[in-house]
């Protein structure tokens, strides 16, 4: 079955696609914790990150440094957290969150819920940086 990510490169669903190479994309949380919170993903379907070959995982971490570059320049953050848990969508993904203390990494606190226009504009910031 096409994971919702799949569907969101292919057009079948919205989403703010903020970069993308052959192998990986980078999505917009909509439901982020931070204004900037990015999902990186590989194109291949893959359930668990741990799965993905040796090659794939350093490619894999190789872009979302690209990502987390570009959320650093356009997001006032003192750093972008990473955090990796792959229970709630069966496809490998990679959680890059601005943070200005360790409580803004919390999954538990309550989700922002942006508009979509507020999800578009820093859509387009973050293209506009990232390399």
């Amino acid at each position: 079955m096409t994971s919702i990510f799949t569907k969101i490169l292919n057009g079948e669903i919205p989403g703010q696609i903020i970069a993308q190479n052959e192998l990986y994309f980078a999505i917009l949380d909509i439901n982020p914790l931070a204004m900037g919170h990015a999902l990186v993903i590989p194109k291949k379907e893959t359930d668990y990150i741990f799965d993905l070959e040796p090659t794939e995982l350093g490619g894999f971490f190789q872009f979302a440094q690209q990502v987390a570059k570009g959320i650093e320049a356009v997001v006032d953050c003192k750093r972008v957290g990473v955090a990796v848990i792959g229970l709630e969508v069966p496809h490998a993904h990679i959680h890059l969150v601005p943070m200005q203390s360790m409580d803004d990494i919390n999954f538990s606190k309550p989700k922002l819920q942006p508009s979509n226009e507020a999800l578009a504009e820093i859509g387009d910031r973050l293209r506009a940086s990232i390399i």
